[in-house]
């Protein structure tokens, strides 16, 4: 069949389903070899139907499927994309379509294409094709095992974790950074071993050389280098007529030059995505990539904006624009949308973080009462532990949810630790909370935690049984500070909830200790002293939280049963490409949305932007911005108040307050609580000198 010869004429039906900036991406080049082009497609866009539709039309006009490669960020959306391509090309080609479409094999991620062509281009390159491949875990416990033979795992100074080493390699390879860049912007903590370091990463390359495996850095790292060679970058940009690239602004520096490599002229590449959705820089993603791309070739690329959205109402996107619109570097695109609505969005100012989890609540179950489903509204945040208070709440009353990225706030490491410690203390019977606690001492091991016990259990007080054992030599010196800790907590010296403070203050150091990012799980056990503060006891804190059943928690977030209904939290990062009725953004002010560890550059800030710009533009009929007034804040106990107030997102500058809906909610629950602070304002200092007149 000669289907260049088609009547090129003819406007096939799934031409005509198309807008008409979708139909130009499309028809871009009109099947034949062309110039780059540039898709920058907007929230909401139909960014997968353009894509999906391109390639079809390529093979509906002409072109081999065998020489067109499609990379996706993952193998989902690869399979999915080639569905949608035979489902459109069969409208033209009929029940040929199958054929021609099981011919478009090179179709996948950017790892999985380039593990097929190291095995093809093995031999040229000095490569066995018999190779392995390493996951993250597997190349973790290698970087370990070539730590330890350096000795860098007996240093007096703590020295890097194997998994701290293997993203700092990652993400020098990623970025094509120096090494002493990397450390220096994003490993600051690390720069002092940066010699260290370079010896580990040249002996793990060894190792994994002498052991015939890759690990998925050198998926990438191999497949540039084999590019770089004129001859072979010739052959293999020969054997593919198109490329074409989804969410281009998620590239990282390897992959942009993977591309560069492919089509040095950009004749035939078709990249696809949203600088606006830009999000992922801590992945070693880089904006540029996608900010640069149409001077980036001889020939300029064209650029197709696709500004229609499907999803949002016109209000919801007048907002987001507006939010959008403050960014210093930007293709400058308004989203536009034929959804009427009157309902603007809210910006919620709520007292503080368990007014926002009340509020939250109540405005869901007031929607699932007029039939909204809870699976079709969603919570986001901008990071994890900023959902701690609502998980309370939503456990308190009984509302089912899952949580996407990262670990339910109760079943972090860090947080089971501080909670194994106040169990233990409360009951030291209980042997699972106290082989956790003893065992972050360094060395206690299983053999010596279970010393301990025994000794606890046959004394007639658990506390000078602790205090008679002698501990291995490796913990004398954390020792007299647990000892001390335990019995202050069984005397119950401390008032509730000063005790928790006084378990973190113990812990702090063995979590830097533990933990490489320490800074960031500390935030997590600030979070809980606010939650314990609203508990009248130790025991009724504990007892409330165990009565969660542990199936209502779990290490990884994962889908119900089919027939139940579940409310989505999730951080924004995670929720990027998702979509629901109804989206409420927690804490939407400045210290949260920027972060406050987001604010050191330009780059950083402008990021933070567009992270509120990716929330908003994830609802469809609904959106409520929540700003709590004051936060829980360690360390003001002691001058008479627990909170500092927060300012309105910096975001949301008062130029663009138009375009939403300010409101102010109290609950008749906080209304009510004795030990919720007056609202009133009194200048008893003028009182007192208007005695005196």
């Amino acid at each position: 069949m000669n289907l260049a010869a088609r009547d090129s004429t003819f406007m096939p039906a799934y031409l005509a389903k198309l807008n008409a900036e979708q139909r130009l991406a499309v028809e871009h080049g009109d099947g034949m070899v062309s110039r780059p082009l540039l898709v920058i497609a907007g929230a909401g866009s139909g960014k997968t139907s353009t894509l999906a539709h391109r390639v079809a039309h390529l093979i509906v006009r002409g072109a081999d499927p065998r020489r067109i490669l499609l990379m996706t960020f993952s193998r989902r959306a690869a399979a999915e994309m080639a569905k949608r391509v035979e489902r459109i090309a069969g409208e033209v080609l009929g029940r040929d379509a199958s054929v021609i479409t099981d011919a478009l094999t090179w179709t996948g991620t950017f790892h999985g294409i380039g593990a097929r062509l190291l095995r093809d281009y093995a031999l040229e390159i000095g490569l066995d094709p018999t190779f392995t491949i390493h996951d993250r875990e597997d190349s973790a416990d290698l970087m370990n095992l070539v730590r330890h033979e350096l000795g860098f795992s007996k240093t007096e100074a703590r020295f890097p974790t194997k998994g701290t080493c293997l993203a700092i390699y990652s993400r020098a390879v990623n970025a094509q950074a120096p090494l002493g860049e990397v450390l220096g912007s994003v490993f600051p903590w690390c720069a002092g071993w940066a010699e260290q370091l370079k010896a580990l990463f040249a002996r793990y390359v060894e190792a994994k050389q002498a052991q015939n495996v890759l690990d998925y850095d050198d998926l990438l790292l191999y497949w540039a280098q084999m590019a770089s060679e004129p001859e072979i970058s010739a052959h293999l940009g020969g054997r593919f007529d198109h490329v074409l690239v989804d969410e281009y602004q998620d590239t990282n520096r390897l992959q942009a030059s993977i591309l560069t490599a492919l089509k040095p002229d950009g004749a035939g590449l078709t990249v696809v995505g949203d600088d606006a959705q830009s999000i992922y820089s801590f992945r070693a993603a880089e904006v540029r990539n996608i900010l640069d791309f149409p001077k980036q070739f001889a020939q300029p690329a064209e650029i197709v904006m696709l500004e229609r959205n499907y999803r949002s109402t016109e209000t919801i996107l007048a907002a987001a624009n507006a939010v959008i619109g403050e960014a210093s570097e930007r293709f400058t695109k308004n989203l536009w949308s034929e959804r009427k609505s009157s309902e603007k969005p809210k910006l919620v100012n709520v007292r503080d973080e368990t007014e926002q989890a009340s509020y939250v609540c109540q405005a869901i179950l007031a929607e699932r009462e007029v039939g909204t489903a809870l699976k079709a509204q969603a919570v986001l945040f901008r990071a994890s532990h900023h959902s701690g208070p609502l998980e309370i709440e939503l456990t308190r009353r009984n509302i089912p949810f899952v949580k996407f990225g990262g670990l339910k706030f109760l079943d972090a490491a860090h947080v089971k630790d501080m909670l194994a410690v106040l169990r233990f203390a409360e009951n030291p019977r209980d042997r699972v909370a106290g082989f956790r606690v003893l065992q972050l001492l360094p060395g206690i091991g299983p053999s010596a935690a279970n010393a301990i016990v025994e000794t606890m259990a046959t004394s007639l007080d658990e506390a000078m049984g602790l205090a008679r054992y002698r501990p291995p030599q490796r913990a004398a010196e954390d020792w007299p500070g647990f000892v001390a800790l335990f019995s202050q907590l069984r005397a119950g010296s401390k008032k509730w909830p000063a005790d928790l403070e006084q378990v973190r203050l113990w812990y702090e150091p063995h979590l830097e200790r533990i933990h490489e990012d320490a800074t960031m799980r500390r935030a997590d056990l600030l979070q809980l002293e606010q939650i314990a503060a609203g508990y009248a006891s130790r025991e009724r804190f504990l007892t409330e939280l165990t009565l969660d059943p542990p199936d209502a928690t779990s290490d990884e977030a994962g889908p119900p049963h089919r027939d139940e209904d579940y409310l989505i939290l999730s951080t924004i990062h995670s929720a990027k490409g998702q979509e629901w009725k109804n989206v409420f953004v927690l804490n939407t002010v400045d210290g949260c949305i920027p972060i406050d560890l987001g604010v050191g550059s330009k780059e950083e800030i402008d990021e933070e932007r567009r992270l509120l710009y990716v929330a908003m533009t994830r609802a469809k009929d609904s959106l409520h911005l929540v700003m709590p007034q004051r936060f829980f804040v360690h360390g003001q106990a002691a001058r008479g108040d627990r909170h500092v107030y927060a300012s309105r997102s910096r975001f949301i500058p008062a130029s663009i307050l138009g375009a939403f809906e300010q409101t102010a909610w109290a609950s008749v629950q906080a209304k009510d609580d004795p030990r919720r602070q007056p609202q009133v304002r009194i200048d008893l200092g003028a009182r007192m000198r208007g005695m005196w007149k």
